[in-house]
């Protein structure tokens, strides 16, 4: 069968197959033509990759699994390498779990010292119209932070190039015509696909995971930025558009996303960037900015997640400061 009924048929994407190939997990047939040819046993196997990603296994930690099934058994952990991979897996969430135990502990202290130097203890509650909105999943407690490295240094006081590019509402967007006042672009590597895996080795690139956190961060803080005068957010990436439409729609993002897939923005202003998985990638930084003029510059960004936070806090002490 064809890439698009075996992806049916196992109930994944062609670019998961596509994936699960690079990865050596999957190794269809060509016809003559050159097309991939999948036969019902790598539609059996996607669909192990795909049952075991839902409990946390990352693909390449599925060969076990695999292994067991082309050696004719059931059930993929009808072998002794299996049940040792259950176990590694175990023992790694375990690691995670006291991790993460031991930071809600830090942060629980933290909290009650604050609210003993008299700090208020009670916060506003959630409107009921931030209660419906979809959340990206909470960020790895290990995530290895990103050093500065000095290649954003140059870039407070640069004004921005009479760039445009084409806006996921559907308008284009001139980035040196956005406003006369202050706003805010801020510049991601790319979002993870949740229909496919995060590719091998990305949560080990310092400041690379956080992409879609980030994008929920300044969506629930955009009322907060627009008190402190912020004009306009707009996010930048080389991603598809398609793709970034997609991310709008699913996170219900209320600012434009624009699309750099040549980076033509980072070659203007020699932007950081980063090599990942055969791409070039922006590496995360945010501008503020008056008119064309960079204001100021976020770089390096960590943790993505808590970043608009950041930001908003930075336009409140320089309102409070005139």
């Amino acid at each position: 069968m064809r890439a698009g009924e075996a992806a049916a048929a196992a109930g994944v994407t062609i670019k998961a197959l596509r994936y699960y190939e690079e990865c050596g997990l999957l190794n269809p047939a060509r016809t003559a033509g050159g097309y991939r040819d999948y036969t019902a046993e790598d539609v059996r196997l996607a669909e192990e990759i795909r049952s075991l990603g839902a409990l946390g296994l990352a693909p390449k930690e599925t060969r076990p699994f695999l292994a067991c099934l082309r050696a004719g058994h059931d059930a993929g952990d009808h072998c002794v390498e299996s049940l040792a991979a259950y176990q590694q897996k175990i023992d790694a969430l375990d690691l995670l779990v006291a991790r993460l135990t031991h930071s809600r502990e830090q942060l629980t202290r933290r909290r009650d010292a604050a609210t003993r130097r008299g700090f208020p203890t009670a916060t506003e509650p959630p409107k009921e119209s931030d209660k419906m909105l979809p959340k990206a999943d909470p960020l790895p407690a290990d995530l290895p932070a990103p050093v500065d490295d000095g290649a954003a240094a140059h870039l407070p006081g640069r004004k921005l190039p009479a760039l445009s590019f084409d806006g996921t509402d559907g308008s284009e967007i001139r980035l040196d015509k956005v406003s006369d006042g202050r706003w805010v672009l801020f510049l991601y590597p790319l979002t993870g696909d949740p229909a496919a895996d995060i590719p091998e080795g990305w949560n080990d690139i310092p400041g690379a995971r956080g992409c879609s956190q980030e994008a929920c961060g300044f969506r629930d803080n955009l009322d907060a930025l627009r008190a402190e005068g912020v004009d306009r957010v707009l996010a930048l990436s080389s991603d598809r558009a398609d793709y970034q439409q997609a991310l709008v729609n699913r996170l219900h993002l209320p600012y434009p996303m624009l699309s750099d897939p040549h980076l033509t923005l980072a070659n203007e202003l020699k932007l950081p960037t980063f090599e990942a998985n055969g791409q070039t990638l922006y590496r995360r930084l945010t501008l503020v900015l008056r008119g064309a003029t960079i204001e100021h510059v976020f770089y390096p960004v960590f943790p993505p997640d808590t970043h608009a936070e950041e930001v908003a806090q930075w336009c409140r002490d320089q309102r409070t400061a005139r």
